[in-house]
């Protein structure tokens, strides 16, 4: 397939908010792919060159883009810029530029598809002595061969605005669409994309082998499996009475982190599937020290502590360890250690499908004692009255709640059920939890907020029935000064001039931004709304937070499709009424 034909899809992708036309156009798509494409299609419609957890990156932010933009065009950047500035998309000015060229090519003239993949790749990979000039040639001769549209897509690549408007479910539905015709496999594919998040592979095995290889595929040392979520629930009589006896661990409030091991290498994958190797390599040299298996996965929840005073550090200290400079000085400032939870893979074997009480039994075979890794404490509770033993000594410890899980329940990758369920400290009001959201917009402020550029943040959250991000509440108090700059920092990025494909909102901001920036959110309760779209349908009203206030930024550890769901946003305004646990 041409670059140029894949890119008019990408247009009509861009242009469609329908979800069905999304996955028709996307079957439409993958039915015309040669099979040995699909994977690299898959890549560029994530606006990737490689599955998530692998730091394949162009590496070439928006300035380096117009250097290319200029050269290929036989400009100069402040014209690229100009465009920039008046269009407000990088893709876009390229484009423009590209139409009024007399170097860009017709659509037919130019390469396929697995010509333009290899070559960003190799341009990723680009490293050494003068390597930001090689990239910035190689991009300028890639879009002298590419037509303005196609250029138009290529430059949205290296800067992270694709703009298509499709996530990973989307994604499957049109795999499903293009082999079977209807959503069949879904599930299917769904299964093996949590046990190794790799659309690319699942795509691409899919085309070459079939759905029964596809069945085939399973956890595998160096792909992160999408992590087990959990439910929640209002007391600890409600827990019980779901789970019959359980295990409980204190609920820390870190960095949950995957652990891979095979031989004498060792990979620490967060939950939004990022490699933090790197960043945190105390946690590393302790699998290396205390895992003597020679290949595993297990799961933690890593937290900074003061050496001094032994104490452990909220989640907005224990975020400053990820960084990629200066990690040696951090790691002996705000050193880390995991508290390990669970154990999928050991020694060859995927143990997901035993009992966790069974793994819990393995990952005390495997871990050997020391300072960096440690085992995490639960206790076996029959009586409500055991369980708030627990609660209330990691209340009293400064945690923010407990683990409860079920005893004879396997590891489900990617699965939001009642095998884990988590109990959390009740705030003022009658909301028992915290609530993920994403800001999809942002209202100007004035007065004092005038100078931050920002008044009030339009957020939602997400649903993965339809795959979008629906809107729940506006945000206007709460925030300091600080926190209001970070907040138009972190969202300039995604700034958008349309309302983004994946968000339904009745309300209009000022400004539209793509969901990427997840924040953690505290309110006093969870009411009925006709203004906002979480759980809408027809003329059943939506859903919204009362008396929001922002607590943190968790885009450092959650990927957007983390954050709260609409189904679980309804479940916890029915637990609203059910007895709560004291503060």
């Amino acid at each position: 397939m041409l670059f140029s034909e894949l890119a008019v899809y990408f247009s009509r992708l861009e242009e469609t908010t329908k979800r069905n036309a999304l996955v028709e156009i996307l079957a439409e798509l993958f039915g015309k792919t040669p099979p040995d494409e699909i994977a690299s299609t898959t890549y560029l419609l994530q606006g990737r060159l490689a599955p998530f957890f692998k730091p394949v990156e162009i590496g070439m932010g928006e300035k380096y883009v117009m250097d290319a933009i200029a050269r290929a065009y036989e400009t100069d950047r402040d014209e690229v810029r100009k465009r920039f500035d008046r269009l407000g998309d990088i893709g876009a000015a390229a484009r423009e530029m590209a139409a009024e060229s007399q170097v860009a090519p017709a659509p037919e003239h130019t390469p396929e598809v697995r010509e333009v993949f290899e070559r960003l790749t190799g341009i990723a990979g680009t490293t050494g002595a003068g390597s930001v000039e090689r990239k910035v040639a190689d991009v300028a001769a890639l879009l002298a061969r590419l037509d303005p549209l196609s250029a138009m897509y290529l430059c949205r690549v290296p800067v992270g605005r694709l703009r298509l408007g499709v996530g990973d479910p989307t994604i499957l539905d049109g795999y499903s669409f293009a082999k079977a015709g209807d959503k069949s496999l879904r599930k299917r594919l769904e299964r093996a994309y949590n046990e190794t998040s790799d659309l690319g592979l699942i795509g691409q095995t899919l085309w070459q082998q079939g759905i029964e290889a596809v069945d085939a595929l399973t956890i595998r040392v160096g792909n992160p499996v999408r992590p087990a979520l959990a439910e929640r629930l209002p007391s600890a009589d409600a827990i019980l009475a779901k789970l019959g006896r359980a295990a409980v661990e204190k609920k820390f409030d870190g960095f949950r982190c995957q652990v891979h091991k095979l031989g004498d290498e060792v990979k620490i994958y967060s939950r939004n599937l990022e490699d933090m190797t790197g960043m945190f390599p105390e946690i590393a040299q302790g699998a290396l020290k205390q895992v003597p298996a020679h290949s595993a996965i297990f799961e933690g929840e890593a937290l900074a502590y003061n050496p001094l005073s032994d104490e452990y550090l909220p989640f907005q200290e224990t975020t400053k360890r990820r960084r990629k400079h200066n990690i040696e000085n951090a790691a002996q400032e705000l050193p880390l250690r995991l508290f390990a939870f669970d154990l999928l893979y050991a020694d060859g074997e995927n143990i997901t499908p035993l009992p966790y009480v069974e793994r819990r039994e393995r990952l005390k075979g495997l871990i050997q004692p020391d300072d960096t890794i440690l085992l995490s404490e639960e206790r076996i509770a029959t009586e409500p009255s055991e369980l708030l033993e627990v609660f209330n000594d990691a209340i009293q410890g400064g945690l923010e709640g407990i683990m409860a899980k079920k005893l004879d329940a396997p590891y489900q990758a990617g699965g939001r059920n009642f095998n884990w369920v988590k109990l959390k400290r009740a705030q003022a009001g009658e909301l028992q939890d915290t609530v993920d959201c994403v800001i999809i917009g942002y209202i100007y402020g004035r007065g004092k907020r005038s100078a931050f550029g920002v008044g009030a943040l339009l957020v939602g959250v997400y649903d993965p029935d339809r795959d979008v991000f629906r809107s729940i509440t506006k945000i206007g108090t709460g925030l300091t000064d600080a926190e209001w700059r970070e907040v138009r920092e972190r969202c300039e990025p995604y700034i958008s001039e349309e309302k983004p494909a994946r968000v339904e909102s009745i309300l209009q901001p000022s400004v539209w931004v793509e969901p990427e920036v997840v924040i953690e959110v505290l309110a006093d309760e969870i009411t009925r709304s006709p203004v906002h779209t979480a759980g809408m349908n027809g003329e059943k009203q939506g859903y919204a937070l009362r008396f929001p206030r922002l607590i943190s930024f968790r885009d450092a550890d959650k990927r957007p499709e983390d954050s709260t769901t609409v189904g679980e946003i309804v479940e916890m305004y029915g637990q609203q009424g059910a007895k709560a646990v004291p503060a």
